[in-house]
């Protein structure tokens, strides 16, 4: 089988350019030409103008990420801008003045929040999850899990290909215990479904729960009622049925803990960390964008 060179994708952040395939992609699916492109970002920035109740940068770059998220239309992405104002407002206790460093030591140390060092055969970036027996949470609050998501899902926004690709998530639930279902409570739950539905400015394509245990409904029962109808599409239930995930992301791309042909997982955060740490600057910069009045 022909290895895949990864060189640019393990452990960097893909900046500065699109390839030619994804550019036809943007075309198709986002409606994304230069003169679209141009036009949205001058409207988005006027609408922003005459919204003062939020902040955010207005440079090309920057409202480019949430044009993206919303097809190109300057309205649905000025609608996306409130809604992530009005989310990081009611959770500023976890996000408003959040620094790489703050999240240091237990993304090192840690094993939580983990991202394939490949992308999948559509090339997108594949975040997974361990919400069972590799997590903590005398260690790592569910708190702090969600700060640690939060700071990646800012950094992805910086790799134009995932802005246009989308990204995959897979929740591991192998080893789920009381001690996690306790800390996956309804106000995490909702907090965390509501972020990646209203307050994500990213095109989350497919959310794979694997190798959940019977206890998992217990979880399940909590998630459900914030669960909206587009995101419930996109979730699928594999057990441990690996053959069942194979039908969405290819088996060559997956490591051998999928039951994939790649080698086991052998990193994480202190493997990633340094991509992170490169980008502070704008990951510091979002910590006080948002709601102009905090």
């Amino acid at each position: 089988m022909a290895t895949v060179d990864i060189s640019e994708e393990a452990f960097h952040l893909r900046l500065g350019y699109l390839k030619p395939e994804t550019v036809e992609i943007a075309r198709t699916e986002l409606r994304e030409t230069e003169e679209v492109k141009a036009e949205a970002i001058l409207k988005l920035r006027e609408l922003l103008k005459a919204t003062p109740e939020i902040n955010y940068k207005d440079d090309d770059a920057f409202l480019t990420v949430f044009l993206r998220a919303a097809h190109f239309y300057p309205e649905s992405a000025l609608e996306k801008m409130k809604s992530t104002a009005n989310f990081r407002k009611e959770y500023a206790s976890l996000v408003h003045g959040l620094q790489v460093e703050q999240v240091k030591e237990r993304f090192i140390k840690g094993s939580v929040i983990n991202v394939v060092k490949n992308c999948d055969q559509k090339g997108r970036r594949m975040l997974i999850v361990n919400c069972g027996k590799l997590w903590d949470p005398a260690v790592v609050p569910s708190d702090e899990m969600f700060r640690m998501l939060y700071m990646v899902h800012i950094a992805a926004q910086l790799e134009e290909e995932t802005q246009v690709r989308g990204v995959v998530c897979i929740m591991d639930f192998d080893g789920l215990a009381m001690k996690q279902v306790k800390a996956l409570s309804p106000a995490f739950s909702k907090r965390l479904l509501t972020f990646i539905q209203e307050a994500m400015p990213l095109r989350m394509k497919e959310v794979h729960f694997v190798k959940q245990p019977f206890i998992f409904n217990m979880v399940w029962t909590l998630f459900k009622p914030f669960v909206k109808e587009k995101l419930n599409k996109r979730m699928h239930f594999h057990g441990s049925d690996m053959k069942s995930l194979h039908k969405f992301i290819d088996p060559s791309v997956l490591p051998a803990n999928y039951k994939g042909t790649l080698p086991a997982i052998d990193y994480g955060g202190a493997e990633w960390f340094p991509a992170l740490e490169q980008q502070s600057e704008y990951v510091n910069t979002w910590s006080e964008l948002g709601p102009a009045k905090w």
